[in-house]
């Protein structure tokens, strides 16, 4: 609606929320991206692991979604090797995989969170919202 405020919205003083999608499916890429740029997030995607950290060396993200199987390496991979970089990160774990234990071992290595496809967009984006509130409250 026009007029309504930003409240509740992904920006901070007209600085939009970053995430990163580290996927190797172009389709969940697509529709994630599109969902959230809809939520007005900033949006990059990386397809594999160098990729992703290529680009976490260069910039810092609110948020990364990282899928568990990539060509290259997996989302733990990934969390272990750019520990330092997504310290101030959120960090989400994507799997198709429905073990609870393989997320719980992703939490351990470093991640915030994990979500099972295939991914309802208002679960995705009220978990990163509340995984975004979380990380204000963290001490530093």
């Amino acid at each position: 609606m026009k007029g309504q405020s930003n409240a509740g919205t992904n920006e901070v003083g007209n600085v939009k929320k970053t995430v990163i999608i580290i996927d190797d499916d172009k389709s969940i890429l697509r529709t994630f991206s599109k969902i959230l740029l809809k939520d007005r997030y900033e949006v990059e995607i990386a397809e594999t692991g160098k990729e992703a950290l290529e680009k976490l060396s260069k910039r810092d993200y609110d948020v990364a979604l990282i899928d568990i199987r990539l060509p290259d390496m997996d989302g733990g991979d990934i969390l272990m090797k750019a520990r330092n970089e997504l310290s101030k990160t959120v960090k989400i774990i994507i799997t198709g995989l429905t073990s609870t234990n393989l997320g719980n071992v992703m939490l351990e290595q470093g991640a915030d969170a994990f979500i099972v496809k295939p991914v309802n967009p208002d679960q995705l984006l009220g978990l990163i919202e509340e995984k975004l509130r979380e990380k204000k409250t963290r001490p530093v």
